[in-house]
C-alpha cells in the first residue's frame, strides 16, 4: 500500500463584520419582558439580537447553511420564527437561543411569516407561490393553500374571523376561509405587484401598497353584519350578492366566486393616501396596536402616519357638525348632518417623515404605554438605526436614539491582511480601514480611507499601508489611528501590493501600466520633531498593459507581474530584465502566489481556471477547473505546497499543488468572495464577501481523508437530488387549492426507513417467539430465548413496544410525509400495532393522528382487504372510547385550572384592597400627627 498524504481540516471558527443582512427584515423582540430595546436582525445564516441602547450583541440564534430571509416574533415574545432561503422555517426560543421546531414545506425562500393573535398558528408565504398554515403547538403542518401565480409578499390573520389575507407579486390580494380552506374572494384592483398590506381600524380597513406612490384603502364589511334581521334568508343572499356585484364595478374589485351565497365579506375601495416617494412600496406595516402606520420605498425616507380611533373620528365629526351648523344657520333648508363627512386624509394623518442615513431595507415600530413611538431601521449599508417619536408633542419630530455601526463596514471589503504575529486582521472597504482582534473578533481601530483595493502590515505591525482606487498609497499609524502620509503613487488604481522578503520595502502595480518599487525610510516629522516612518519611491518598471497583480519570489530574485493581456511576466528584481512569460489563460489573471521554496507559481484567472507553473522553465504543470466563476484570490499556505482559492461562486477551496488534487471546500458565504488572507503560521484563513460578512476558518487537528471527503460529497449530492424529486401523490386527491403542508426531504425518507426497519424487526421477533413457544411445548420445559440485541439495548422491551418507540421519535412536523413514503405492505402490521397501543391507552393523540392519515391515503386498499375488517372494527371502538376519555381528562384539567385561576384572582383582589386600606390608614395617621404638630407650634 502506497503512502497517503495526510491533510488537516479547516473548519468555520467565526462570523463577524456583519451588523444586519439586507435580505431579511428587522423586528423588535421582547427579552427579559422588555419590549422596544432589543432588535433581531438577519446576519447571513444566523440571527443577531442587538441591544440598541448599549450597541451590543446580546444573543445569537445560530442557523445551519441557508441565508435568513424572514423573521416574525411570537405574540408572547418568547419565540422567534425564522424563515430561510431554502424554504425551511425554524422556531427559536429567545430564553435559551435554541431551535425547538423545524418546518419543511416550501421549495423556495420564505418571504412572509405571521402568527395568529394567540400564537398557536403560524402562516408562511414563499417565492414558490404557496401559503402554508402550521400548527406551532402540535409542531405540524395543517394545510397548503395554492392560488397565487407569483411570489407571496404578505400574509395577515384576521383576529375576529377565522380568515387569512394574502398578497403577491401577481397583483392579487386573496381572502381565504380557514375553516373550509378555500379562497372565497380575490381583489384585482391593482395594476402592478402588491408589495405590502396592513390592517387598521380594528381590522375594518385594509391598506395595500403597490408599485406606485398610492396607498389604496379598502373598507372591510362582514356581510352578516349588513343583513337586515327581518329580511328572509333567500332575499338576503340575493341582495348582498347584487350589492357586491355593484361594488366590483365601482371599485375595480373582481369577485372570483362560483357560489355568491358563500361570500363572507364585502371589500370596497374607499380611496387612496398619496406617499411622497414616487417609487414602489418596499414594506408597509403597523405597530401592534394598529394606531400607527409606516411605509418606505427604495429610498432613505420612512413615512409615518397615525390612524384615528373611532372615538377620535366621532369627536372630529362633532366639531365639523358644529362648524357646518354655524354656516347653515342662514340656509335652514339644508341639513348639515347629511353633508358632513370626514375625508380619508383626515382619518389617516401624516405625522412626519424620517430621513435615514442610507437606503432603508426594513423597519419595525412599537408604541410604548407612555405614548412614545420607537422605530428601528435596518439599512442597506450594514447599519441599524433607531429613532424615538413623541406623539403627544404639537409637531412630532423624530429624535435619533442610537446607531449600530462599529461591527462592520458600510460597503464590501476588498482587501484583507494578517499581522505577522497572527493576532490582528486588517480589513478595508470603500470608506474605512478596520483592525480586528482575531481572538475576540472585536473591532479595535476604525480609520477613514479612500476606496481600498490592496493592503499590508508594515514590518513591526505598528503601521499599515493601503492602496486605493484613485492611485494613492495611504500610511496609517495604528496606535493613534491617524493617517500619517498619503502619496500619489499611480495615475490609476493601485491593484496590487507585495512586501519584499527582506522587509525593507514593497512593490506596487497599478492601472497606469507601471510597477513601482518603494523603500521604508524614517523622516523627521515637522509637527513633533521626531522621526516617523515614510515611503520612498526607488525605481519603476514600465509595461505595455495594466498591472493586475505583483508577487516577489521568496529569495527576492524574481518578480511576477500579471497583465491585462492574460499573461504573467517574470522579471529579475535586480536588473528588471525579462525572464519568463506564462501564457495560457483565456482571460486576465486576477491573482497569483509563489510557493515558499520558489519552485511553483499558481495563477488564478477570470476564466475560472487555476494553473500551476514551474518557476525554473515556466512550464505549466497542470490546469485545474477551480470555480464556477472568476477566481478572485489565491494564496499558498506557509511552508507547504497547499494553496487556497476564493471565487465569485461564493466558495473557498483548498488544493494540493504537488498532486493537483482538490482537498476541501469551505462553504459559508452566500455571495461573491472578494478576497482572503492566510495567517503567517497557516492556522487561520479569513475571507470577505459581498454579503458584508467576514469569516474566520481555523485549522483543526482532525485529519482529512480525501476518499471520505468525496464520499460525503456524493451523499450530499444524493440527498439534494432526493429533495428535488417530485412529491408523492395522495390517491384521490386533486391538485386543487389545498394540499398537504409538508414536503419530501431526506429526513422524512430516513424516518420512513426507520419505521420500516422496526416493523421488519417486529415481524422477525414475533416469528422467533412463535417458534420458541413451539420448541418449549415440544421439549416440555422452558428453553432460554436469545432476544435481539437492539431490544436488549432498549431494556429488554417487547418488539411491539420497540415499534412504538421508533414511531414516537419521528418529528411531529415530518410524520405525515414519512407515512406517505411508507409502502402499503407495512400498513396492515402498523394498524394492528395501533390497535394494540390504543387498547393500552398510550399516546392516543399521536396514534389517532397517524391512523386517520393512513386511512385517508390508503382508504381504497384498506377497505378492500378482508383481513383488516376486524382490525378496523376494533380500532373504531377503541379510538372512540379512548379519545372521549382523553377529552374528559382535558376538560377536567381545564376546569381545575380555571378554578385555581379564579382563586388566585380573588386572593389578589383581597390583598390589593388590604394594601389600599393600610395605605389609607397610614396617610390618616400621618395627617393627624402633622395637625398635632401644627397645633403645638401655635
Amino acid at each position: 500500500m502506497g503512502l497517503t498524504r495526510q491533510y488537516l481540516r479547516y473548519a468555520p471558527a467565526a462570523l463577524f463584520g456583519v451588523v444586519g443582512s439586507a435580505r431579511g427584515n428587522a423586528t423588535f423582540v421582547g427579552l427579559r419582558g422588555e419590549w422596544g430595546r432589543c432588535v433581531a436582525v438577519p446576519a447571513c445564516e444566523h440571527v443577531f439580537v442587538w441591544d440598541t441602547r448599549k450597541g451590543e450583541k446580546v444573543l445569537i440564534l445560530k442557523g445551519l447553511k441557508q441565508e435568513v430571509s424572514c423573521l416574525c416574533p411570537s405574540p408572547d415574545g418568547l419565540h422567534l420564527a425564522v424563515g430561510y432561503e431554502d424554504g425551511s422555517i425554524r422556531i427559536f426560543s429567545l430564553l435559551n437561543g435554541e431551535a425547538n421546531i423545524t418546518f419543511n414545506g416550501h421549495k423556495a425562500a420564505v418571504t412572509a411569516l405571521q402568527y395568529d393573535h394567540l400564537g398557536g398558528r403560524l402562516v408562511s408565504g414563499s417565492k414558490d407561490t404557496d401559503v402554508i398554515v402550521w400548527d406551532v403547538i402540535n409542531e405540524s403542518g395543517l394545510y397548503r393553500l395554492r392560488g397565487h401565480k407569483d411570489a407571496v409578499t404578505q400574509v395577515l390573520f384576521l383576529k375576529e374571523k377565522n380568515l387569512l389575507v394574502t398578497s403577491g407579486k401577481d397583483t392579487l390580494v386573496k381572502w381565504w376561509h380557514l375553516d373550509t380552506q378555500h379562497c372565497f374572494k380575490t381583489l384585482v384592483g391593482h395594476r402592478a405587484e402588491v408589495w405590502g398590506m396592513a390592517l387598521i381600524s380594528e381590522e375594518k380597513r385594509l391598506i395595500t401598497g403597490s408599485a406606485d406612490s398610492e396607498l389604496r384603502v379598502w373598507d372591510i364589511t362582514y356581510i352578516q353584519e349588513v343583513k337586515d334581521p327581518d329580511e328572509p334568508e333567500s332575499k338576503k343572499t340575493k341582495g348582498s350578492s347584487l350589492e357586491a356585484e355593484e361594488n366590483t364595478e365601482e371599485d375595480e374589485t373582481l369577485e372570483l366566486d362560483e357560489h355568491p351565497e358563500e361570500r363572507i365579506i364585502k371589500c370596497s375601495k374607499v380611496g387612496s393616501i398619496m406617499r411622497e416617494g414616487r417609487d414602489r412600496v418596499v414594506s408597509l406595516a403597523t405597530d401592534r396596536t394598529g394606531k400607527i402606520l409606516a411605509c418606505h420605498g427604495t429610498d432613505a425616507v420612512l413615512e409615518v402616519f397615525t390612524v384615528l380611533s373611532e372615538e377620535e373620528v366621532q369627536k372630529k365629526l362633532e366639531k365639523k357638525m358644529k362648524k357646518a351648523k354655524k354656516k347653515n344657520k342662514q340656509n335652514s333648508e339644508e341639513d348639515p348632518e347629511q353633508s358632513v363627512e370626514l375625508s380619508l386624509q383626515e382619518e389617516i394623518q401624516r405625522i412626519t417623515n424620517i430621513k435615514a442615513s442610507s437606503k432603508i431595507k426594513s423597519f419595525d415600530l412599537i408604541l410604548s404605554p407612555k405614548g412614545e413611538l420607537k422605530i428601528v431601521l435596518l439599512l442597506q449599508n450594514n447599519i441599524i438605526e433607531s429613532y424615538n417619536l413623541n406623539l403627544s408633542a404639537q409637531v412630532p419630530q423624530a429624535v435619533h436614539a442610537s446607531k449600530i455601526t462599529i461591527g462592520g463596514h458600510r460597503s464590501d471589503v476588498r482587501t484583507l491582511a494578517f499581522s505577522s504575529d497572527n493576532i490582528a486582521i486588517l480589513s478595508a472597504s470603500a470608506e474605512s480601514v478596520k483592525i480586528w482582534n482575531r481572538s475576540t473578533l472585536q473591532c479595535i481601530r476604525t480609520m477613514d480611507c479612500e476606496y481600498a483595493l490592496c493592503s499590508l502590515f508594515v514590518p513591526g505591525d505598528r503601521q499599515v499601508i493601503v492602496g486605493t482606487k484613485t492611485g494613492k498609497l495611504q500610511l496609517y499609524d495604528l496606535a493613534s489611528g491617524s493617517l500619517m502620509e498619503a502619496l500619489n503613487a499611480h495615475d490609476g488604481a493601485v491593484w496590487s501590493i507585495a512586501l519584499s522578503p527582506d522587509q525593507h520595502g514593497f512593490v506596487t502595480g497599478g492601472a497606469d501600466k507601471c510597477v513601482k518599487f518603494w523603500e521604508f525610510e524614517f523622516v523627521k516629522d515637522e509637527s513633533s520633531a521626531q522621526k516617523r516612518l515614510s515611503m520612498k519611491h526607488v525605481r519603476v518598471l514600465q509595461l505595455d498593459e495594466d498591472v493586475l497583480c505583483v508577487r516577489y519570489s521568496p529569495n527576492q530574485k524574481l518578480l511576477a507581474v500579471s497583465l491585462l493581456d492574460c499573461t504573467v511576466k517574470i522579471f529579475y528584481v535586480d536588473t528588471l530584465k525579462f525572464f519568463l512569460s506564462l501564457y495560457g489563460h483565456k482571460l486576465p489573471v486576477l491573482c497569483m502566489d509563489i510557493s515558499y521554496d520558489g519552485t511553483l507559481i499558481a495563477t488564478g484567472s477570470a476564466d475560472r481556471n487555476v494553473k500551476i507553473w514551474g518557476l525554473d522553465f515556466g512550464d505549466c504543470h497542470r490546469s485545474l477547473f477551480a470555480h464556477d466563476d472568476s477566481v478572485m484570490y489565491l494564496q499558498f499556505v506557509a511552508k507547504s505546497h497547499l494553496f487556497f482559492t476564493a471565487g465569485k461562486d461564493s466558495k473557498i477551496k483548498q488544493w494540493d499543488a504537488d498532486k493537483f488534487e482538490h482537498i476541501q471546500t469551505l462553504e459559508g458565504h452566500h455571495q461573491e468572495v472578494w478576497c482572503l488572507a492566510l495567517s503567517p503560521n497557516g492556522d487561520y484563513v479569513v475571507s470577505a464577501s459581498h454579503d458584508k460578512s467576514l469569516r474566520l476558518w481555523g485549522r483543526t487537528r482532525e485529519p482529512l481523508v480525501l476518499e471520505d471527503e468525496r464520499e460525503m460529497q456524493r451523499e450530499a449530492e444524493y440527498e439534494e437530488s432526493v429533495a428535488k424529486e417530485e412529491q408523492p401523490v395522495v390517491a384521490g386527491e386533486t391538485q386543487g387549492e389545498t394540499g398537504l403542508a409538508g414536503k419530501k426531504t431526506i429526513e422524512t425518507i430516513k424516518a420512513a426507513e426507520r419505521i420500516m426497519e422496526a416493523i421488519e424487526l417486529y415481524r422477525e421477533e414475533t416469528a422467533k417467539l412463535k417458534e420458541h413457544k413451539a420448541i418449549c411445548k415440544a421439549a416440555g420445559k422452558e428453553v432460554p430465548f436469545a432476544a435481539n440485541p437492539i431490544l436488549r439495548a432498549y431494556g429488554n422491551i417487547t418488539p411491539s413496544a420497540y415499534v412504538l418507540e421508533v414511531f414516537k421519535k419521528v418529528k411531529s412536523s415530518e410524520l405525515e410525509e414519512s407515512l406517505l413514503v411508507l409502502p402499503f405492505s407495512y400498513v396492515p402490521d402498523l394498524l394492528r400495532l395501533f390497535n394494540e397501543y390504543i387498547h393500552l391507552g398510550s399516546d392516543v393523540e399521536l396514534l389517532c393522528r397517524a391512523l386517520l392519515f393512513l386511512l385517508k391515503i390508503h382508504f381504497g386498499q384498506i377497505t378492500s382487504n378482508h383481513m383488516l375488517v376486524t382490525v378496523i372494527e376494533d380500532l373504531k371502538k377503541t379510538t372512540i372510547s379512548r379519545v372521549s376519555e382523553a377529552r374528559d381528562v382535558l376538560g377536567f384539567n381545564m376546569a381545575g385550572l380555571q378554578y385555581l385561576k379564579r382563586e388566585i384572582e380573588a386572593k389578589d383582589e383581597v390583598t390589593f384592597f388590604a394594601d389600599a386600606t393600610d395605605r389609607f390608614e397610614e396617610k390618616k395617621r400621618k395627617r393627624k400627627k402633622k395637625e398635632k404638630m401644627v397645633l403645638a407650634v401655635l
